[in-house]
C-alpha cells in the first residue's frame, strides 16, 4: 500500500469515527424526550407537585444535554484533531 492510499484510508476512518462519536446525542435527545414526557404527565397528574419538580427537570435537562454536548465535541476533536499519515 502506498502513501497516498494510506492517507486516504486514514481520513475516510477518521470520518467514520466522528460520525460514531455522534450517536451520543442520539441518546441525549430520548433521554430529554423522556424526562420532559414524563414531567408533562406527572404535571397534569398532579398540578400542585410541578412546582416544586421543575428544578429536578432542569438538573436532569442541563446532565442530559451535557452528554450530547460531551459527544458533539468529541466528534469535532476526532475529525478537526486526529493526526493523519
Amino acid at each position: 500500500m502506498d502513501v497516498q492510499s494510506a492517507t486516504l484510508i486514514a481520513g475516510g476512518l477518521k470520518y467514520i469515527g466522528a460520525g460514531l462519536a455522534t450517536l451520543g446525542m442520539i441518546g441525549a435527545g430520548i433521554g430529554l424526550g423522556i424526562l420532559f414526557g414524563n414531567y408533562y404527565v406527572g404535571a397534569l397528574r398532579n398540578p400542585s407537585a410541578a412546582k416544586t419538580q421543575q428544578t429536578n427537570l432542569f438538573i436532569g435537562m442541563a446532565l442530559t444535554e451535557a452528554l450530547g454536548i460531551f459527544a458533539f465535541v468529541i466528534a469535532l476533536l476526532i475529525l478537526f484533531n486526529a493526526p493523519s499519515l
